[in-house]
């Protein structure tokens, strides 16, 4: 299995074997839109289930109680503060949580007392503390504020280091593409935000932008001096970029993945609800959704943009026409005919899963360029 996974890889990269994604940019275009739209639906129907840090009210930890059922608490509750809908959750294998509104000093006090009868613990096993929402709402402007200058920062340098403008802004777009679902697939699910939350989105956008940098790295190299040539589009060397870093993005996800869904697994059953849980389900969307983007939206957006340029969109329609049963083709450029080809003229077009092997690849120029 595995000389067949690292033959695969190597089909991939010498061009033997190739996937057509550029050419089939429109259908990752849907489904990128159709996934982002319905994650709005959710955030704006469903909402965050905002953690106490972000909501303010009280909390209350019992430790080592006699059971763990949530029956007791919720009743416990209802008997000081009748209107009161506890959200309470299970820490660990012996705590439970128990989270309220803001109650007042002798609110407090006859919970815990409630609290303590009902689970058969002291009163000093039952602690008690509030949090503001003042606090929440300091990490949520703070992390704004991180994503903004993020965002600045990646498009300055993706600018600089590409020499191109376009990929600076297809990795925006996918950056955007990771958060929206991310946040929607959470509200979904309908797990608290929490601080360890909003860490785990802020962690996505490095490890999307570092997949997708990789693959872009490749098609820079791929497209160097495309318009030079007429053996093959802009669109197929960039193809081929993404069918060469296929594997990486394949590899590097499933080593990341496997320690994130571990600690998701843990913090949530065994742990049960905390930090562990919050910041790995984060993880887990972002870099699943990270890896999609990186290889079936950045680089067909970066495709779509530069192929509007006059220069490129000129080159690309005289190498198709050039292609033409018709069209009389310099020996300079053309490749022979392999085994099998169809008898019309062969120019030696990047066709996928019809590649010529090495002679696929995009041919260096002299001095290391």
């Amino acid at each position: 299995m595995a000389a067949g996974f690292a033959r695969w890889g190597n089909d991939l990269y010498t061009g033997r074997r190739s996937y057509d994604v550029v050419g089939h940019r429109r259908r990752f275009y849907w489904v990128s839109a159709a996934l982002v739209v319905l994650s709005v639906v959710i955030l704006l129907v469903r909402g965050f289930n905002l953690g106490i840090e972000f909501r303010g009210g009280s909390e209350f930890t019992i430790t080592n109680p006699s059971s763990l059922s949530q029956t007791e608490a919720a009743e416990a509750v209802a008997d000081v503060a009748p209107a009161e809908a506890p959200r309470i959750s299970t820490v660990g294998t012996s705590s439970l949580r128990v989270q309220t509104v803001e109650l007042t000093e002798e609110e407090v006090v006859d919970v815990r007392e409630a609290l303590a009868e009902a689970y058969g613990v002291a009163p000093a096993d039952v602690t008690s503390n509030f949090i503001g929402p003042t606090w929440g709402e300091d990490v949520s402007q703070k992390a704004i504020i991180g994503i903004v200058v993020f965002l600045l920062l990646v498009s300055v340098v993706m600018t600089l280091y590409f020499r191109a403008w376009r990929m600076a802004l297809a990795a925006i777009l996918a950056l955007f593409h990771d958060l929206v679902i991310t946040a929607g697939i959470y509200a979904l699910i309908g797990w608290e935000v929490t601080p360890a939350t909003v860490i785990g989105f802020l962690t996505i956008l490095g490890y999307s932008i570092y997949d997708t940098v990789v693959v872009f790295d490749k098609v820079r190299e791929n497209t160097d001096g495309v318009l030079s040539q007429s053996r093959s589009t802009y669109a197929e060397r960039a193809n081929l970029a993404i069918n060469q870093t296929l594997v990486r993005s394949i590899n590097t996800s499933v080593v990341a993945l496997l320690p994130v869904a571990a600690i998701l697994f843990i913090g949530t059953f065994v742990l049960g609800a905390g930090n562990l849980r919050d910041i790995s389900l984060a993880l887990f969307v972002g870099m699943t959704v990270g890896t999609y983007s990186s290889i079936f939206l950045a680089t067909p957006l970066e495709v779509s943009l530069r192929t509007r340029e006059h220069d490129v969109a000129e080159h690309t329609e005289r190498v198709l026409t050039s292609r033409e049963p018709s069209s009389t083709v310099p020996e300079t450029t053309a490749d022979p005919v392999p085994a099998g080809a169809s008898s019309r003229q062969y120019t030696g077009q990047l066709q996928p899963g019809g590649h010529l092997g090495n002679k696929a690849q995009p041919r260096r120029r002299k001095g290391g360029r």
